[in-house]
C-alpha cells in the first residue's frame, strides 16, 4: 500500500489518484478482467449489431436487385377506351434510358378461360384447364426477363397475317401436356384451334405469365383483348424515376393523368428497414449485457471497498478528503468500463470484418461508433462506481482503522 501524505489543504494531484487506481486494478488482474467481461460483451454486441446492420443495409444498396430497380409498370384502366396504342412501346423505346418495353392486354373475362390441348376425351386427365389468355407485343420475353424455352415467340409477321398462333407459359404447357412442338400441337380455346409455336419460361418478372396463354394482339379480339391494359418497361440503372415521369406522356399524351405508374422502391428505404429490423432485434440484447456489466462492476467495486477499509482509513488519517477517496474508486470503476469498451469495440470490429469476409460483403462501420463505444464503456463504469465510491467516502477514519 503506497499511501502518500496528503497536504493539509486537501489537495491532491489527479495523476496520483489515477496512478493509485491503476495500481489497485493491476493488483487483482483476474478480478479486473472478469469484472470488465460484462462490459466487453455488451459493447461487442452493440458494435456488432450496429455494424452488421449498416453492412447489410449497404449490401442491399450495393446488390440491390437490378431487375427490381429498373422495372416500371404503367397500367391503364379497363374502361373500354383505347388509352394506349399497341405500337406505343415502339415510341417509348425512343426515350433515353428505356431498355425494353412490351404492351399487354388482359381483362377479367380473359383471365379464366377454358383451354384444352386436344378434342379427345381422356379419362386419366382433366379435359379443360382454366387459364388466363393474354395478348402481348413481340417484345414481351425481353420485357418480362424471360426466354423462349422451346420454339419461338410470335413476331410482326404473325401479327400482320393475323395467324392464329399462341405461346404457352411453361406451367400452362405442363398443365396442358404440351412438351414437344415438332408436330405443331394446337390448343383449343372456345372450341377454336390455335397452333402452339413456343413455350415461354424462366420469367423473372410477371411470373403470372407462366400459367397463361399468350396471343398476338391481332387475334386478341377473339377474347375481348382490344386495348392495352399495362405496359412493362425496363430501364437503365438510375433511370427508373425519370422514365416513370415521362412514360405516361409518351404512351398517352391526351390521357396521361389516367395512367397509373408503378416505380421500384427506393434502395435507401430498403436499407433503412433492414437496419431498423436488425437493430430492434439485437439492441435490447446489447443493452441488457451492458446492464449486467454495470451490475458486475458495481458489485466488484463494492466488494473492493469492503476489502480495503483499512487502506481507506489510513488514507483519511493521512489527510485525504472524502472526495479523494470517491474519485479514486470512481477512477477504478471507470477504467474497468473503459477497458471493457476498448476491448469490446475491437472485438466487435473484428467480428464485423470476419462476417463480411465470410459473406463476401464490404464491411461498413461508422467511425463515430468505434469512438463512442469505449466512451460508453467508461460511462457505464462511472455510473456503476457511484454508489461504492460514495460508500467508501463516507467511512470514518477511526472506524475504518479499527
Amino acid at each position: 500500500m503506497n499511501a502518500k501524505r496528503i497536504p493539509s489543504g486537501g489537495r491532491t494531484d489527479l495523476r496520483d489518484l489515477l496512478a493509485e487506481a491503476i495500481a489497485g486494478l493491476l493488483a487483482r488482474p483476474v478480478r479486473t478482467a472478469l469484472t470488465a467481461l460484462g462490459t466487453v460483451i455488451g459493447i461487442t454486441t452493440l458494435v456488432v449489431t450496429l455494424g452488421v446492420a449498416a453492412t447489410a443495409g449497404n449490401q442491399i444498396v450495393g446488390r440491390f436487385d437490378e431487375l427490381t430497380a429498373t422495372a416500371v409498370t404503367v397500367e391503364a384502366p379497363d374502361n373500354g377506351e383505347e388509352l394506349i396504342r399497341w405500337d406505343a412501346p415502339e415510341e417509348l423505346a425512343r426515350l433515353r434510358g428505356v431498355v425494353s418495353a412490351a404492351a399487354i392486354a388482359q381483362t377479367g373475362e380473359s383471365s379464366s378461360l377454358a383451354v384444352r390441348s386436344n378434342t379427345l376425351v381422356d379419362p386419366t386427365r382433366v379435359a379443360d384447364q382454366t387459364l388466363a389468355v393474354i395478348a402481348a407485343t413481340p417484345g414481351l420475353p425481353e420485357a418480362a426477363h424471360g426466354r423462349v424455352l422451346k420454339g419461338r415467340f410470335f413476331d410482326a409477321g404473325h401479327i400482320a397475317r393475323r395467324d392464329r398462333v399462341v405461346v404457352l407459359g411453361e406451367d400452362a404447357a405442363r398443365m396442358l401436356g404440351v412438351s414437344r412442338l415438332e408436330n405443331q400441337p394446337a390448343v383449343f380455346i372456345r372450341d377454336r384451334a390455335y397452333t402452339v409455336i413456343g413455350i415461354l419460361g424462366d420469367l423473372k418478372r410477371e411470373r403470372v405469365l407462366s400459367t397463361a396463354v399468350i396471343v398476338p394482339p391481332t387475334i386478341g379480339d377473339d377474347f375481348g383483348l382490344k386495348h392495352v391494359t399495362r405496359v412493362l418497361i425496363n430501364t437503365s440503372l438510375g433511370a427508373a424515376d425519370l422514365i416513370a415521369g415521362q412514360a405516361p406522356l409518351a404512351l398517352s399524351p391526351g390521357h396521361a393523368e389516367e395512367l397509373q405508374v408503378t416505380v421500384p422502391p427506393s434502395p435507401k428505404r430498403a436499407r433503412d428497414a433492414v437496419e431498423q429490423d436488425v437493430n430492434a432485434l439485437f439492441l435490447v440484447l446489447g443493452l441488457v449485457s451492458l446492464v449486467v456489466g454495470a451490475v458486475g462492476i458495481a458489485n466488484v467495486t463494492l466488494v473492493t471497498v469492503m476489502e480495503r477499509v483499512a487502506e481507506i482509513g489510513l488514507r483519511r488519517a493521512l489527510g485525504a478528503a472524502r472526495r479523494h477517496i470517491a474519485v479514486q474508486f470512481l477512477l477504478e470503476s471507470t477504467l474497468v468500463g473503459l477497458a471493457g469498451g476498448v476491448i469490446g469495440a475491437s472485438l466487435g470490429i473484428v467480428t464485423i470484418v470476419a462476417i463480411s469476409a465470410a459473406r463476401q460483403w464490404t464491411p461498413l462501420l461508422d467511425i463515430r461508433l468505434a469512438i463512442a463505444a469505449p466512451i460508453a464503456g467508461a460511462l457505464v463504469g462511472l455510473l456503476a462506481g457511484l454508489y461504492p465510491s460514495l460508500r467508501a467516502a463516507r467511512l470514518e477514519p477511526v472506524e475504518a482503522l479499527r
